[in-house]
């Protein structure tokens, strides 16, 4: 009874002419697929999922910047202060102080030019720090009553984001993207209502100093019926980005008639202005004081450079040309770029000036004709690409 039982495997029932292997045991057997599967499960149980009981792996800073090394090119000055401001952020919550002493939250206000890699500064920082990380637009945030995203909303999708758990949602961070956009209008008070402006910001006050809010838990609207959620907003770190453009004009405007270094005058690009901005510029350009208050770590991003460029289209982790390199192989044809193709890609990204966003449609534009092409490739037995400077002028297929 036991060899016929044994015949067939316990958890599948197949046969074991119909499997690999199969594998008896006294009163058992499993199959080479149904091992298989218990593996699978295995590793996927082993895959770490942020809960309110994860343990954060490092609070040194010179370990967050050894992370954000592998991922973010150049920036070694905006690393470094974002590293602290992150590291005094979660030591603040994991040991609170003494009664007598209150440790103020400091969120942080990220400038610089527009794909300069603030927004994917803050995402990888939470991946290393395994918290939930939501990136919200300021752009589509209006007060609570009008037509829009009230301000509330992003910590419904953030209570999302931690899978429903309060307590981990309560030390999540929110990157709030093209903060300079909500900027108001005029240093003037306006007659009519600036909802997606200024009172943007006086409705965001309260929630990035600290409040409790209630949301609801499915990262919808409010109604009437819905089972509402309370969130303390204390210990939410709040990273705001924007590129503020024309800030350097009210900066100039303030150092006019004076000069900096060695006697040299500004010059003309974001380089280097934002390193010399002060609440006051930010209230010249439309943020209100309170706003700026509770920002109070400001980190200033630099423009990217060539070198830095090609770094990221070439050897940083998850680089682009590593990435359409595996999508050609998948179809077995081996993608090669000469290095002055690569030289004319970052060139014509940095002539586009929206950094590093424009090296992807740059590298798209002269691959289209291959990847539309790619299943004629295959047929011809073409199976090498290399791509030089003249094909990133003239993009074309080989056939």
């Amino acid at each position: 009874m036991t060899e016929k039982k044994n015949l067939h495997c316990s958890f599948c029932g197949n046969h074991k002419d119909a499997v690999t292997k199969l594998i008896v045991g006294d009163e058992v057997a499993i199959c080479s697929d149904c091992v298989s599967l218990c593996q699978q499960l295995i590793d996927e149980d082993k895959t770490e999922k942020p809960t309110s009981k994860t343990v954060i792996k490092s609070l040194d800073p010179i370990a967050i910047v050894r992370n954000l090394d592998k991922h973010v090119v150049g920036q070694s000055s905006a690393k470094m202060v974002l590293s602290v401001a992150i590291a005094n952020h979660y030591k603040r919550i994991f040991n609170p102080p003494p009664k007598d002493l209150e440790i103020s939250k400091s969120n942080v206000l990220l400038m610089g030019p527009t794909g300069s890699g603030k927004t994917l500064l803050a995402k990888t920082v939470a991946k290393f720090l395994n918290v939930p990380f939501i990136v919200t637009d300021a752009t589509n945030l209006t007060e609570a009553g009008y037509v829009g995203e009230d301000v509330e909303s992003m910590l419904s999708v953030l209570l999302a984001k931690a899978n429903g758990d309060v307590e981990l949602a309560q030390r999540g961070i929110i990157f709030i993207d093209e903060i300079d956009k909500i900027a108001r209008k005029s240093e003037s008070t306006s007659i009519t209502r600036d909802v997606s402006g200024e009172g943007v910001q006086q409705a965001l006050l309260k929630l990035v100093e600290g409040t409790t809010c209630r949301v609801p838990q499915n990262g919808k609207r409010k109604h009437p019926q819905e089972t509402l959620i309370d969130i303390d907003t204390t210990n939410i770190l709040f990273i705001a980005g924007g590129a503020f453009g024309g800030l350097e004009e009210i900066i100039k405007r303030r150092n006019k008639g004076g000069s900096i270094g060695f006697g040299s005058e500004l010059s003309d690009g974001a380089l280097g202005h934002f390193h010399q901005v002060n609440p006051d510029d930010l209230i010249r350009y439309g943020m209100i004081p309170e706003f700026i208050g509770r920002f109070s770590t400001t980190i200033h991003v630099d423009q990217l450079t060539k070198h830095e460029m090609i770094k990221i289209l070439t050897s940083v982790k998850n680089n682009l040309l590593d990435q359409y390199k595996y999508l050609f192989s998948i179809d077995g044809i081996e993608l090669n770029f000469t290095e002055d193709a690569i030289e004319e890609i970052v060139m014509n990204a940095i002539r586009l000036k929206t950094g590093a966003r424009g090296l992807q449609s740059e590298i798209e534009k002269c691959l289209i004709p291959h990847m539309y092409n790619i299943g004629k490739y295959k047929k011809k037995e073409i199976l090498k690409i290399n791509i030089d400077k003249e094909l990133i002028i003239h993009p074309k297929s080989f056939i």
